[in-house]
Order: structure tokens, then C-alpha cells, then sequence
């Protein structure tokens, strides 16, 4: 656990990262949480994508500010250069902030899924 809204985990059989979220998420919320994972080098380098999960978060991103995200990821393609992110959400809100943020991806790909086993088969494709 990373803190009460984040918990992560790594499959070393399937080469990816969860990061799960809980509750009401904002940006600082994502930044420092990966800032968190970054800082106590928690990313394994056999790490071949992430499936993040949203479906127990709701995200409170104010309108327009979602290439926030996209722009965080930019600035760490050290980490997420040439590797598949999917968003794993079933909320509305959610799903239209996942849309958004794919516009702007550059560097790496992210895409909102509503099943665990269509964001760990795309990551994995």
C-alpha cells in the first residue's frame, strides 16, 4: 500500500504493474502516488505495461486539466516510454477523462477498459 488511496502490486508472471486507486482522486493524488513509486524504485525493469485501476475511485479532475496527465507521463518516458498504460474504470466520468488523456498520448499508450481481462490482454498484446 502506498498510502490509503493507492495500493500496488507486480505480477512477475505477466510482466505487469497494478496500481489500483480508492476514492476520490485528484492530479496530486496520481503525481505523488507515482512520485511515491518512482522515489522507492518499486517498478521491477521486466515491467512490460500497467493496468490502472479506477473502478473503486472516482477521479476529481477539473475540466481541461486531464492533459495533465498525459503530460506527466510525458515527462517520465523513462518509465513509461514504449509501454502500454490501460485505465481500468467503469465510470462514466472516469471513462471520458481516460478518452481525453489517450488523445493526448505520445511516448506511450493508454486505453480505458471496463474488465480486468481486456486491459491485462491489450497490455499484453
Amino acid at each position: 500500500m502506498i498510502n490509503e488511496k493507492v495500493t500496488i502490486q507486480f505480477s512477475p508472471s505477466l510482466g505487469i504493474f497494478f496500481k489500483h486507486y480508492y476514492g476520490i482522486i485528484s492530479l496530486e493524488d496520481i503525481r505523488s502516488s507515482w512520485e511515491q513509486i518512482f522515489y522507492t524504485d518499486l517498478i521491477p525493469s521486466e515491467t512490460k505495461g500497467f493496468v490502472v485501476d479506477y473502478r473503486n475511485a472516482v477521479m476529481n479532475i477539473p475540466p481541461g486539466q486531464h492533459a495533465r496527465i498525459a503530460e506527466y507521463y510525458k515527462e517520465h518516458l523513462e518509465v513509461f516510454n514504449n509501454r502500454k498504460i490501460a485505465v481500468l474504470t467503469e465510470n462514466p466520468q472516469n471513462v471520458v477523462i481516460s478518452i481525453l488523456v489517450e488523445s493526448k498520448d505520445e511516448g506511450y499508450q493508454s486505453k480505458p477498459f471496463s474488465t480486468m481481462e481486456a486491459a491485462v490482454r491489450w497490455v499484453l498484446s
